[in-house]
């Protein structure tokens, strides 16, 4: 038998190693703030994606289907023929058309569902074509407009 000494305590005191409810309520509050945070950012985040496709796809994305056009037909689609005519051969050229240039057969529209601008000769582009998405607002000519200028 071992002497009294060596023997563990009794405690009748439990342990306390749960979180009280205060604590609960306190994480609780933290998580819902940075939920509601999150939640009031998230069209802020979409439209600026949104707005980063649509810049994409004028500098980048066109760039390679209007340069086989070009290469193939000496120039740039007309404004005229526009866009169209990475799809189908322009009436006046079809002996020397080499597409169809786009994927698919069919011509994105941007991120707001419109149809990307085109014109050439370019006027904020003089040597080159201009190409453009009008926005999130739809409208032509307005300060929202993202072109490949």
């Amino acid at each position: 038998m071992k002497p009294a000494s060596l023997l563990p305590p009794c405690t009748s005191r439990r342990s306390d190693k749960a979180f009280t409810l205060l604590e609960i309520l306190v994480v609780l509050a933290i998580i819902g703030m940075l939920v509601s945070l999150a939640v009031t950012n998230v069209g802020n985040l979409f439209g600026k994606s949104q707005k980063e496709v649509a810049r994409m796809f004028v500098t980048q994305s066109l760039q390679a289907p209007l340069g086989a056009f070009k290469i193939h037909m000496g120039d740039y689609p007309t404004t005229a023929e526009g866009l169209q005519a990475l799809i189908s051969a322009p009436a006046s050229h079809g002996e020397r058309w080499g597409g169809p240039y786009l994927q698919d057969n069919k011509i994105p529209t941007d991120p707001w569902g419109e149809p990307y601008q085109y014109r050439y000769p370019g006027v904020k582009n003089k040597d080159r074509y201009d190409l453009w998405s009008k926005g999130p607002d739809k409208t032509d000519g307005t300060d929202d407009d993202i072109g490949n200028w």
